[in-house]
């Protein structure tokens, strides 16, 4: 499976991270450094699923609702902040880019894809892992850009 338009989103998501500059967040939401941590353990869990995969497992999870701010906010102690935690998210992205070109045609294997994001998308089914990463690529991690940037606009977007 082609992973290039995932490895683009990437690239356009760490650079923004890499020129920092991030207030605070408006009262309930994410801050930079959490956005980057639950995305390198999302990462993680994609990772999982896409590895269950490849080995032929009968059933195969991705659930991202586990994550939670207390284990982000570890994860932003244990790397130290934005810097250590892009490296961090250097890593899963390519790990993750790295196995999803491994997929070929197991790439259609349908995984049991528990997805929220807001009330732009709600699934809750088994779907083609394709078409998650399709809308991690497409939907989950431009969300995570567009947060990114709000908060060094100021919180104004």
């Amino acid at each position: 499976m082609d992973s290039s338009g995932l490895r683009r989103a990437y690239d356009e998501l760490l650079d923004e991270v890499t020129a920092g500059g991030f207030g605070p967040p408006p009262a309930g939401q994410l801050t930079a450094e959490q956005i980057v941590a639950h995305l390198a353990v999302n990462d993680e869990l994609m990772s999982e699923a896409t590895e269950a995969v490849l080995a032929g497992a009968p059933f195969a999870y991705y659930d991202p609702e586990t994550l939670h701010r207390g284990a982000l906010d570890a994860l932003v102690a244990e790397h130290g902040g934005l810097d250590g935690l892009a490296t961090l998210l250097r890593a899963t992205s390519g790990r993750l880019c790295a196995l999803v070109e491994r997929l070929g045609p197991t790439a259609d294997t349908p995984v049991e894809t528990h997805l929220r994001e807001g009330f732009d998308l709600w699934v809750d089914e088994p779907l083609p892992w394709s078409r998650t990463l399709d809308l991690h690529t497409r939907v989950h991690l431009p969300k995570h850009l567009a947060q990114l940037r709000m908060l060094r606009d100021g919180g104004d977007a």
